[in-house]
């Protein structure tokens, strides 16, 4: 096993810049996931670090070794991509064992390699059949057994679930999670899917434009995001965001934060005001963005009165609504200011389009962010 160190990489192609100075470090044993859209450079940057791209700037490190010149099959690393590439004419216990046959390994070691592998995967049943008939998951352990046999230091994965059902790309999301686990190797994964960040990483590298947006655990992102994209970016539904300006804390309305400082009013668009910290030193009039999870938003029908955190609540009317089973999600429109908010719901709560509610949601709940959206509050 070994960990990662990126120094200063940068990488274009032609005229188009795609990593602008990436510096990262990623610990020994550590389950790292890339995410961000489409674009971002995160599978520019896993192909950088296992040697299919060479970077225009910068170094890349492997246990302590500067692996930038190397060529990918003398770094270590074994690579699982979207594609399985499996050789069709080759049974699964052939398609293992290749690798190790083309360096010249034992049979007997291959032997025991490959049904070790079979075994964690849970595929021994499987190593006499040919990769058409076999279902999307299996091949898909097929292709990470094949990389498990190899021992390397660092594992690879180029968004491996992508061509998976969704209850296929559950399963696999577990066993890859338990893998880790037992292997304790590295392991660097790519996704463009944040559910699957959530519930794989140790932490996360949320890429935008070829640059690193935040790093952090997952609930560190979801819970404190640094700016607007990740904060709409981690999580689904995507965090709602209602405009705002700072107002003077003696016209507030609002109710004070529960520790009992003193707090920074903040008048939104959409109607009513919310009562936060202070607004670390923005002046009166200041434009500000508030965020608010899904999870976090209160619906009440006019009558039912202002509930903690704003005054009174800002008048919405309902658009649709997703019925999930135990939990509902609420779309609304705010009647002032037209825009969206999404709020998770009990089921049992029968909310129609076009009725009339107030949006309200406790003074904790709420994200303060500059106007522009680069800097947290």
């Amino acid at each position: 096993m070994a960990g990662l160190q990126i120094r200063g990489v940068r990488k274009r192609f032609g005229d188009t810049a795609i990593l602008h100075g990436i510096d990262l470090d990623i610990a020994d044993g550590e389950f790292v996931v890339f995410v961000g859209p489409s674009g971002c450079g995160k599978s520019t940057l896993l192909r950088t670090i296992c040697g299919l791209e060479e970077p225009d700037e910068g170094t890349v490190a492997i246990g302590g070794r500067d692996m930038t010149q190397v060529p990918p099959a003398q770094r270590g690393i074994a690579m699982v991509f979207q594609s399985y590439a499996l050789y069709p004419h080759m049974t699964v216990y052939e398609n293992m064992a290749f690798a190790l046959k083309l360096a010249g390994t034992p049979r007997d070691t291959i032997r025991d390699k490959v049904l070790a592998a079979a075994t964690s995967l849970r595929i021994e049943p499987l190593l006499e059949r040919k990769p058409k008939e076999l279902s999307g998951g299996q091949r898909q352990r097929v292709a990470i057994g094949r990389a498990i046999v190899r021992h390397p230091e660092v594992f690879l994965f180029d968004e491996p679930l992508s061509n998976l059902d969704a209850a296929l790309r559950v399963q696999m999301r577990i066993e890859l999670k338990n893998l880790h686990r037992t292997l304790r190797s590295t392991m660097v994964y790519v996704t463009h899917d944040q559910v699957e960040a959530m519930t794989l990483a140790d932490r996360i590298v949320v890429l935008r434009g070829g640059k690193i947006e935040q790093v952090g655990a997952p609930l560190a992102l979801y819970n404190r995001p640094d700016n607007l994209f990740v904060a709409g970016f981690m999580g689904s539904p995507a965090m709602n965001f209602l405009r705002g300006a700072v107002a003077p804390g003696d016209d507030a309305g609002g109710v004070p934060p529960a520790d009992g400082a003193d707090g920074g009013t903040i008048a939104l668009a959409a109607g009513g005001r919310v009562t936060l910290p202070p607004a670390a030193g923005l002046p009166a009039g200041a434009p500000v963005t508030l965020g608010l999870r899904a999870e976090h938003v209160v619906v009440t029908a006019p009558r039912d009165g202002a509930v903690d955190g704003t005054a009174g609540g800002i008048p919405a009317r309902v658009q649709t609504v997703e019925l999930l089973g135990d939990f509902s999600y609420v779309h609304l429109q705010t009647a002032s200011s037209g825009e969206t908010v999404v709020a998770r719901t009990a089921s049992g709560i029968d909310w129609q389009p076009g009725q009339a509610a107030l949006v309200t949601a406790p003074a904790a709940h709420w994200h303060l962010f500059d106007a522009d959206g680069n800097a947290r509050r």
